[in-house]
């Protein structure tokens, strides 16, 4: 993936974090990073001589540089955020700039904030906390989920937000036009080639990620396509957030931090702004439930690689297989079944209960979605 002007810096840093982890395969970061591993080698070693700083072009700045403000701005910056505690760097940049004459970068408003501890203080951070569970490793678990949408001139933005359980890491946060499968999967394939692939997926029962018809059982094409990749998926239970809480938590921080109050031109500017806030979050921001560090120093990329082709499905010699046909429709032992669309034409394995008589699980690869019982299924013509 080749690294624009935009994002080099962002993911410069990114790429160093993880490289710097033990254990890393620094030659298989560099392909997963579209870069050579000459490329690599040289952030490295800037990033050890010089820190952060060594990651931007030579020629922008100096690698020190004295403080940009005087106290009384300092404190007309603490002033404002004490009175706005959702208001961001820009916004307290434009204000200062128009009731004061003060020029001061949004960048160095984020410094001051972070030096007085006021990042945290907002809305959110006053709100009940959930009893969470922390996966022990990285990619043990991610949390995914679309953080409702607003309407932009252009059209519509649904934010979709990935985040992983343990390191609270975000690995995408995308603008996307739509929540279908097509739309999103060429997201997901960008991110599963940079970062490897998952033990599990969690997600809520809602399009694309299930079928709500079937909120226990349904498979959808995402679902389909996710177990192939030999991902474990399971669904939040209905009407309880808290399942996916970690996302939940991150989308709360998402709308005071970056959308409440804002609005975007299209797609590309919602996207401009949600990939500053991501490298901010992810490498600059501390974080409460990590005692103050940042999710991208507990993070690691996963060892499992992204295949570029789906494997072949197969199933052990005692399973009987059934192929559903059109509407997921599927006929065995003289009775007719149904299942989900996104199952036609692929193989489903039947394996009985041993306690229960009449009693089949149903599976695909090795995920279970659901079962039959042969007692009361209709005979087939």
């Amino acid at each position: 993936m080749p690294w624009n002007e935009r994002d080099a810096m962002s993911l410069r840093r990114e790429f160093v974090e993880l490289a710097s982890q033990p254990g890393c395969n620094r030659r298989d970061l560099c392909r997963r990073f579209g870069i050579s591993p000459k490329t690599g080698y040289k952030w490295l070693q800037r990033f050890t001589q010089s820190g952060v700083s060594g990651l931007e072009e030579c020629s922008r700045r100096p690698l020190q540089s004295p403080a940009r403000c005087t106290p009384a701005i300092e404190a007309a910056v603490v002033a404002l955020r004490e009175e706005h505690p959702c208001w961001g760097g820009r916004k307290i940049s434009r204000r200062l700039r128009d009731t004061q004459g003060s020029i001061i970068a949004p960048s160095t408003v984020t410094e001051v904030l972070r030096r007085h501890a006021l990042l945290g203080q907002n809305p959110a951070a006053v709100s009940p906390p959930w009893q969470r569970f922390e996966h022990a490793a990285p990619n043990e678990l991610w949390q995914i989920d679309f953080k409702g949408f607003f309407n932009t001139p252009a059209g519509p933005c649904h934010p979709l937000t990935l985040l992983d359980d343990h390191s609270r890491f975000n690995l995408v946060l995308a603008a996307c036009a739509q929540t279908g499968f097509a739309n999103i999967q060429p997201t997901l394939i960008a991110t599963f080639r940079r970062y490897g692939l998952p033990v599990r997926i969690n997600a809520d029962n809602g399009a694309p990620w299930g079928t709500p018809r079937m909120p226990e059982t349904g498979l959808s094409a995402m679902t389909v396509w996710l177990v192939r990749l030999g991902i474990r998926i399971s669904h939040s239970r209905p009407y309880h957030p808290q399942t996916n809480g970690k996302d939940e938590r991150f989308h709360r921080s998402f709308n005071c931090e970056v959308h409440a109050g804002r609005s975007f031109e299209n797609l590309d500017c919602a996207q401009h702004a949600f990939d500053h806030w991501r490298t901010i979050y992810n490498h600059e921001r501390p974080h409460d439930a990590l005692m103050l560090d940042t999710p991208g120093s507990r993070y690691q990329s996963s060892a499992r690689c992204y295949p570029e082709g789906l494997p072949q499905i197969e199933y052990g010699p005692d399973d009987d297989v059934c192929v559903p046909k059109e509407n997921g429709h599927f006929r065995w032992r003289g009775k007719q079944f149904k299942v989900s669309n996104a199952l036609k034409g692929l193989p489903i394995a039947l394996r009985p209960r041993p306690t229960e008589d009449g009693l089949f699980d149903l599976f695909f690869c090795h995920h279970r979605f659901g079962s039959i019982n042969l007692h009361e299924a209709k005979a087939s013509a």
